[in-house]
């Protein structure tokens, strides 16, 4: 059976917008991460330190146990245990072309948690009853392509606009003993995953305040609803860059990521909530 959330982008109309704007997007959206004004080229690896929320329900149309049909409100960081900071490998390069601006940014998170149950937890059909112990999982990767254009360039700032694509595939589980109706306990593994490629709107700017010191600040942003699927997205940065070499630099940033995906129809629903925020440091390569 397919996933609920997984056919938030299967819905031919909602599918067909999203597309359509990942589309545009490699035509057309803002910088990756943290670019230079003094070089056309850059490349940067980056340590993100985020405190995550990860909030989950998933129903089913054709549940497993009587009364399983609507999924529990789940926090996988409270209710399974799954740690709450992590340390988030994230890369970009992007490239200038006059006032043209493209770019790619790349982060995935990978998470496992172990514990015993404080409460009954319905999921995908299956009921997890309190106090049975539950392995379970939340992996997630994270694309962004983008192209902007540079609505003010100056040898000291650039500010623009631009539109793009925000692309994630999650990936959820949880195993252990459940609840079979009348029958007896067994383990149960269910596992759901969504892929979510979700157009957006932005804006982006960099202002060199000193010969080697550079600010430089993001913003993506989506809000679509179309029959029963809605979708929200916000994708914020903000940094600061010290030129060591002309062609290397060093620098700090905080970043803010929050997503809510989700489906609702008369025979089942889904629903991911997934926030990630905190700050981070780069080394950066320009030519």
């Amino acid at each position: 059976m397919d996933s609920p959330i997984s056919q938030l982008v299967s819905a031919p109309r909602c599918r067909l917008v999203l597309l359509t704007g990942a589309c545009a997007a490699a035509a057309l959206s803002p910088p990756a991460g943290a670019q230079t004004l003094d070089n056309d080229y850059w490349i940067s690896a980056m340590a993100f330190f985020p405190r995550i929320d990860t909030d989950v329900r998933v129903s089913s149309d054709t549940p497993s146990v009587p009364g399983a049909e609507i999924g529990t409100d789940i926090d996988f960081e409270k209710d399974l245990a799954l740690d709450r900071g992590e340390v988030l490998p994230s890369f970009n390069a992007g490239a200038r072309f006059g006032k043209v601006i493209v770019g790619a940014d790349f982060y995935k998170l990978q998470r496992r948690g172990e514990t015993s149950l404080s409460r009954d937890i319905s999921f995908d059909g299956v009921i997890y009853p309190a106090n049975v112990e539950v392995e379970s999982g939340f992996d997630s990767e994270i694309y962004r392509l983008t192209v902007g254009y540079a609505l003010v360039q100056k040898p000291n700032l650039e500010l623009g606009v631009a539109i793009g694509a925000h692309v994630t595939r999650f990936e959820m589980s949880l195993s252990g003993l459940a609840s079979l109706g009348g029958e007896a306990a067994q383990t149960e593994v269910r596992r759901r995953d969504a892929l979510a490629p979700l157009p957006t709107i932005g804006a982006f700017g960099t202002w060199k305040v000193a010969p080697r010191v550079e600010l430089n600040g993001r913003f993506d942003w989506l809000s679509l609803e179309i029959d029963d699927y809605d979708g929200r997205l916000l994708n914020a940065q903000v940094g600061a860059n010290y030129l060591v070499t002309k062609n290397i630099a060093v620098g700090v940033a905080y970043r803010y990521v929050d997503y809510r995906l989700g489906i609702e129809k008369d025979r089942w629903d889904g629903l991911v909530r997934y926030k990630l925020y905190g700050p981070a440091i780069l080394l950066q390569a320009s030519f």
